[in-house]
């Protein structure tokens, strides 16, 4: 590798080439002046022939042949002077085609001149041969002429070398300024500056070394100087980060054990615990996705209750898992932590984790005396081996979460057995009034009969009738009251209570009832399932009351809820039911859905089409539009 220049070597390269210029521009303007002497020599040379050429013509016809003669040499000297030229005077004629010319011309007319006075009389007239002599000058005029021009385009040529050294001047000036701040100044300020920030506590400041010259140099210098000044205050700061390394541990754990503990005050239902539990702990494992997982009671299946950071699909593929059949769903006899590493050609049954990219999962059961409520899963992208610190901290979270859960469920339970007992008040103190207005009617009714006895035998039988059925009516009617104030669900799951109420529906009406669920969701709160219950109970007596059906279809799907109640009976129009009408029913069906925040659709058609009742619960859970109830899945353990 060749080795770049000095800055000594490069300051005394840019002087050289300086002072080359200088010199040649010297030297040129030197040259081109001596050219302007010579020529300005030679047209004081070709003046002395003028004169000489006159001063013959007078001698030739005034002074004797000697001085003639003299002269005539004189003006041979003369002519072969500007022909050869003299280097010391200095005296040259400035050649080129139109001077060189000129002067053969003149010798030529010279050499005829000579020999026409050799052939001419003595007594030729004076006023000829002065005539002859101008025309000779003429000649000589044209000569110095010529020089003139050449002359005047050297001093044109000298100009315009004056202007460019003038700006070549400028130019060099400018030249030195850039370069001088480019090799000298430039380096000086940056390392002025990176000085200026160690001053100020950069210890990371370096110098990138552009050249091998002197400054390189001195930055390669700069640059070793600062890593042994980092070097010996990073070691400093290492031993002062290894004093507070556990204090530091102790308070993130304080920190996040406090944050879930609060969180635990603060929630108002199981989703909004489970929801900000996950959002915790995936900040204080760092992991890139957190999932947590309700358990029934039997350990039979795992449901998705709270996600953050988890994919879309993966969520939708995993809602719902069976025990056993994923790594994540652990069975209780087996319940512990565990960090599951995902491998491309392995045993482990993960395929939604590896297509979704994760590498690592992390599965901590969450368990209180001895039963299994739960799973959290942390989900990463990278290989991960927890610390005994980490795994200690997650743990003591996960059961922190489970006492919150378990308070939750006592929560419920206490307001399940208030919302029980105000029922109860209520059917007692409507069995307490109807019963005694059905009491008057049979009174009005035996005495009706002693008064038609005593004559009016059409309006007898026709008051009887009517008066027999108004009481059968009402007296069912308020039954079926007392059974509707006194339901209370005692499972998790709704199935049983619907079984139950169709069950009584077809022993009490003789219609064949069936019942059909599908899909897998978490379980309803309490008093969700009351107003469900309900309005199921409302529907099969409108079936009993007015369908005149042979058979009833009740279909429920979870995730999201959803109940029809189908009979193939005779149908109306719900279009022709008035508002103010006596049947409020459908009234009371409307106001239990709107009071749990649900819709319901009545599909009819008179004629024998049936009629479909459906009712559809909200998806993001009911907890939120009722502020006496708490969606929980523990009502089982009561």
């Amino acid at each position: 590798m060749r080795k770049k220049p000095t800055l000594s070597t490069k300051l005394l390269a840019m002087g050289t080439v300086f002072l080359l210029v200088a010199l040649a521009s010297i030297g040129f303007t030197l040259w081109v002046t001596w050219q302007l002497e010579g020529g300005a020599a030679a047209v004081n040379e070709a003046g002395r022939l003028r004169m000489n050429m006159l001063r013959m013509i007078l001698a030739q016809q005034n002074e004797s042949p000697q001085e003639f003669a003299r002269l005539k040499q004189r003006f041979n000297d003369g002519l072969e002077l500007l022909r050869t030229g003299d280097p010391a005077r200095p005296l040259f004629v400035p050649w080129n085609d139109e001077t060189r010319t000129q002067y053969e011309h003149i010798r030529s007319q010279w050499l005829l001149l000579q020999q026409e006075w050799k052939m001419s009389l003595p007594q030729e007239s004076g006023a000829a041969a002065v005539a002859r002599g101008d025309a000779f000058v003429s000649e000589i005029d044209g000569f110095v002429q010529a020089i003139e021009v050449r002359i005047m385009r050297w001093t044109a040529v000298l100009h315009l070398f004056h202007l460019f050294l003038v700006a070549l001047a400028i130019g060099s000036a400018v030249a030195f300024m850039a370069l001088s701040y480019l090799l000298v100044l430039n380096p000086v300020t940056r390392l002025q500056q990176a000085l200026g920030r160690v001053r100020q506590g950069d210890l990371g400041t370096r110098l990138e070394v552009e050249t091998e010259d002197e400054f390189g140099q001195l930055a390669a210098g700069f640059n070793l100087m600062a890593h042994a000044l980092q070097a010996s205050h990073e070691g400093l700061e290492r031993k002062v980060r290894e004093k507070t390394a556990t204090i530091e541990v102790r308070n993130q754990r304080l920190s996040a054990l406090y944050a879930v503990s609060a969180l635990a005050g603060e929630a108002g239902s199981l989703e909004a615990l489970a929801q900000g539990f996950v959002q915790q702990i995936r900040s204080v494992a760092g992991c890139d996705a957190a999932a947590l997982r309700w358990s029934d009671e039997a350990n039979q299946r795992y449901v998705l209750l709270a996600a953050d950071g988890l994919p879309k699909s993966l969520a939708e593929e995993e809602h719902c898992l069976n025990t056993g059949t994923c790594e994540c769903g652990q069975a209780q006899e087996r319940a512990r932590m565990r960090v599951i590493p995902i491998v491309p050609a392995g045993r482990l049954q993960l395929p939604h984790c590896r297509e979704a990219g994760y590498e690592t999962v992390v599965s901590i059961p969450v368990q209180l005396h001895q039963r299994l409520l739960g799973e959290v899963t942390l989900f990463f992208r990278t290989t991960l081996d927890l610390s005994e610190d980490m795994r200690e901290l997650l743990s003591t979270m996960a059961r922190h979460l489970a006492s919150s859960m378990e308070g939750l469920r006592a929560t419920a339970l206490e307001r399940e057995a208030a919302v029980a007992e105000e029922r109860s008040l209520i059917a007692r103190e409507l069995h307490d009034s109807i019963a005694q207005s059905l009491a008057f009617l049979k009174i009005q009714t035996q005495l009706l009969r002693d008064a038609v006895a005593k004559g009016n035998t059409e309006a007898r039988d026709r008051s009887m009738a009517e008066l027999d059925v108004g009481v059968r009516e009402c007296y069912a009617d308020v039954r079926e009251l007392l059974v509707h104030f006194r339901t209370r669900t005692q499972d998790e799951d709704i199935e049983e209570a619907l079984r139950a109420t169709l069950s009584k529906f077809e022993h009490q009406t003789g219609v064949a009832a069936a019942l059909s669920m599908s899909g897998q969701g978490l379980p309803l709160a309490p008093d969700v399932q009351i107003q469900v219950l309900h309005i199921v109970q409302e529907a099969l007596s409108n079936v009993r009351k007015h369908a005149g059906a042979r058979h009833v279809q009740l279909r429920v799907q979870r995730h999201p809820w959803r109940f029809e109640v189908q009979d193939d009976g005779s149908g109306f129009d719900p279009q022709a039911v008035p508002p103010d009408s006596l049947h409020v029913g459908l009234g009371i069906m409307r106001e239990r859905a709107q009071r749990i925040g649900a819709s319901l659709r009545l599909e009819s058609r008179a004629g024998g089409g049936g009629t479909c009742v459906t009712l559809e619960l909200p998806a993001a859970g009911v907890d939120e539009r009722l502020p006496d109830a708490i969606t929980t899945p523990f009502i089982a353990a009561a």
